[in-house]
């Protein structure tokens, strides 16, 4: 009896097997309709369209966008441009099947505030992102200090800004962090300017030495005589302190604090200007 009731059970079993297949086959030739091959048909047909159309304008982008702005403007508009054309085409085909689009864009409401309320960090940080695009203040190439970090400009995106460091390290700011912190852009400008120190002695002429201090930034090649150099005494203390302004190009910073430094220490021993510097004399007594 055992035996017969275990056939029984599983050619039960095979029939439910065979009846679900049977209705799973029936609802795909039910939707396997000249109709709806049709819609497919039309669905790609469409499809190459766009796509050829999206082709189009990111070409036109690309010659008459690319280079009449930034490179991280253009970025952007070629994504927005890319984004634009994947939403279209779902949402194209989505109606092609007769999908309720209006119920999507319900849901995506709900979800989108959901996401917002979940994420709003980087809402922060997108919001930033418009205003550092809007305000132009940096570039790719530019190099910048925000905070503690300082790098050159790698992107200028929605929610942040890469940078990579002087020893070549990748580091990711905020827009967030761009907004609320002083940003300094060392290359908005083609020229900059960098104040020198040279102390001398209180035994020193000091007219003498505010004239060797105006002979040095003519013997710096990268120094630029226009903005005129700039020589002032700047107060007392262990030394009379000398401050030499000087301008020179945003390239040519390495160069011209080497230059400058070199010229400063020869012009001054050739001139026999002392610059004093901190040293102590240790007496040995004997007991």
């Amino acid at each position: 009896m055992e035996g017969v009731e275990e056939k029984v059970v599983e050619s039960v079993a095979e029939v439910a097997v065979q009846t679900k297949t049977m209705l799973h086959l029936d609802e795909l030739m039910a939707y396997l309709t000249w109709g709806n091959l049709m819609k497919v048909v039309v669905a790609f047909i469409s499809v190459l369209v766009f796509y050829v159309v999206y082709r189009i304008i990111k070409h036109i982008i690309k010659k008459q966008a690319a280079p009449r702005v930034e490179k991280h403007t253009y970025m952007l508009i070629n994504k927005f441009v890319s984004y634009m054309f994947y939403v279209i085409i779902v949402m194209y085909i989505l109606s092609l099947f007769g999908i309720n689009l209006k119920a999507i864009w319900g849901a995506a409401g709900v979800a989108g505030l959901a996401i917002g309320f979940a994420a709003q960090t980087s809402v922060s940080n997108l919001i930033s992102g418009v205003f550092v695009l809007s305000e132009k203040a940096m570039k790719i190439g530019d190099f910048i200090q925000v905070g503690d970090v300082f790098g050159t400009v790698d992107s200028v995106g929605l929610l942040s800004v890469r940078v990579h460091t002087l020893d070549n390290q990748m580091v990711r700011i905020p827009n967030s962090s761009v907004i609320n912190s002083n940003l300094v852009n060392f290359n908005h400008y083609d020229i900059r300017r960098f104040v020198f120190d040279m102390p001398i002695s209180y035994d020193s002429n000091m007219e003498k030495a505010l004239e060797v201090a105006n002979s040095i930034p003519g013997k710096c090649p990268v120094v630029l005589q226009n903005p005129v150099p700039c020589v002032y005494f700047d107060g007392f203390g262990d030394a009379i302190n000398i401050k030499i302004a000087v301008w020179f190009n945003c390239s040519d910073l390495i160069n011209a604090k080497n230059q400058m430094y070199a010229a400063i220490v020869n012009t001054c021993r050739e001139q026999g200007i002392e610059i004093p510097y901190t040293h102590y004399d240790v007496k040995i007594l004997n007991k």
